[in-house]
């Protein structure tokens, strides 16, 4: 249980306000602990702007919230409810996962979208999301034009895969690297107190579907040589069983201890998984988890050893109480550019993170075409992989501690977090339902 505020209408925006040709923000596929501080950053630039934006609607469930006309009205939160999205985790509007198809398979949904945005004169498309995300942010710009309502569509990024290309980093990924390097760290005291009668091997699956970002950023935890992680396995490293056996044994016999981190999409030379997942989401990726239990009963089989086995899921991605300070600043940044990029008329981009330097860490906000952005994926560099594969280098160290520098702590109240839970109010529906969506 936590404390949530509830939120009460407020008085609606004045007369010249709704003159201006209106925004739509929505949130898309998985969320993360400082999404809603992009959607923050949105919402407060764009009320910057009285004489260029009108009103801010939010997509209920994302993109379908636009489909199925159910828009929220912002403007109807109370102002303690929207300044909360600061510190509140997950997906205040409602996320999803649904892929607009390609403009010719399904020019219908595109059709429903202009109808809807013209109905209620939406000129600004705001989609914060990862790279599916801005596919459909791309997309909705170029039907617009076709159709003769032009549209500023500005993507918002969000992964906590790090996986964008043309951005340093992605917002959300900060937060999930130091959950994942404090819970191993924990895990790993936790463990070695415990392996001269008990527990000797500790497996933590983490996400990461073809990229190693997370399950590399746990190397943090490791201060010096010979501690934990003491094996990380990587997507982007084909994983090898007999080195794997041997690499475990060996740590055990020197540590009395093994401490794993893998990544859910470790596969096999031939592009295996190893979590032997068939199953596809909304999106058409295959569903992964498994690999945890399934790598534990290699290592029972082959040395005996005791284990046990943890799966970060959705916890590494929700944890706002130990979020990063520097996520939590580049998130709303990133919001707050997106608005501006489309006050300077800008369309079809992504605003970034262009990292400056690493001491002092120091970065500024640049700009991506969405054309060269969607549905492309940023694997880790050979560079930040140690000799043998199952570590990380002093090079990658250097990327990923600045990402997990400081504390922002959400109000507490009787031992637990204050998060916001919003209104949603639905503005009046303009036109026919479609049960399509």
């Amino acid at each position: 249980m936590f404390l949530v505020i509830l939120s009460r209408p407020r008085k609606e925006t004045t007369m010249l306000a709704t003159q201006a040709p209106n925004a739509f923000y929505a949130q898309s596929g998985g969320v993360t602990a400082v999404i809603n501080a992009s959607a923050l950053g949105v919402i407060e630039t764009a009320a910057a702007y009285p004489n260029k934006i009108g009103k801010i609607y939010a997509g209920q469930n994302g993109i379908l919230g636009a489909l199925r006309e159910e828009l929220i009205d912002v403007s109807l939160e109370s102002r303690e409810a929207i300044q909360g999205l600061m510190t509140t985790p997950s997906g205040a509007f409602g996320s999803c996962r649904y892929k607009l198809k390609g403009i010719d398979e399904n020019r219908a949904e595109y059709e429903r979208l202009i109808e809807i945005f013209r109905a209620h004169n939406i000129r600004y498309f705001f989609y914060n999301g990862g790279g599916d995300s801005a596919d459909t942010c791309q997309k909705v710009s170029e039907i617009g034009e076709k159709m003769g309502l032009p549209l500023q569509a500005i993507h918002v990024p969000k992964t906590i895969d790090n996986d964008l290309p043309f951005t340093d980093n992605c917002p959300g990924f900060g937060s999930v690297a130091k959950y994942v390097a404090l819970s191993t760290q924990e895990a790993a005291m936790d463990i070695e107190s415990m392996c001269a009668t008990s527990t000797k091997v500790f497996i933590l699956e983490v996400m990461g579907r073809h990229a190693g970002w997370i399950a590399g950023a746990a190397g943090l935890a490791a201060h010096e040589h010979g501690d934990a992680p003491h094996i990380i396995l990587f997507p982007e490293i084909a994983f090898d069983e007999a080195r794997f056996l041997a690499k475990v044994k060996e740590t055990v016999e020197r540590s009395g201890f093994c401490v794993i981190v893998a990544s859910e999409g470790t596969q096999t030379a031939d592009g295996q998984l190893l979590s032997g997942s068939t199953s596809r989401d909304a999106f058409g990726h295959v569903q992964l988890g498994g690999l945890a239990p399934k790598l534990a009963n290699l290592i029972k089989q082959a040395h005996g050893y005791k284990y046990h086995w943890a799966v970060a899921d959705y916890l590494q991605r929700a944890a706002r109480h130990i979020a990063s300070q520097t996520d939590l600043d580049q998130a709303f940044a990133l919001g707050k550019a997106a608005v501006d990029l489309a006050m300077e008329g800008k369309n079809a981009l992504m605003p970034t993170i262009e990292r400056v330097s690493d001491t002092p860490y120091q970065w500024q906000i640049g700009t991506a075409p969405l054309d060269e952005v969607a549905n492309r994926e940023k694997m880790m560099p050979k560079s930040f992989f140690s000799d043998d594969g199952f570590g990380i280098t002093a090079e990658a160290r250097r990327y990923f501690a600045p990402l997990i520098v400081g504390e922002a702590y959400p109000e507490y109240a009787n031992g637990l977090p204050v998060y916001v839970k919003l209104g949603k109010h639905l503005v009046d529906k303009k036109l026919p339902p479609d049960a399509r969506w």
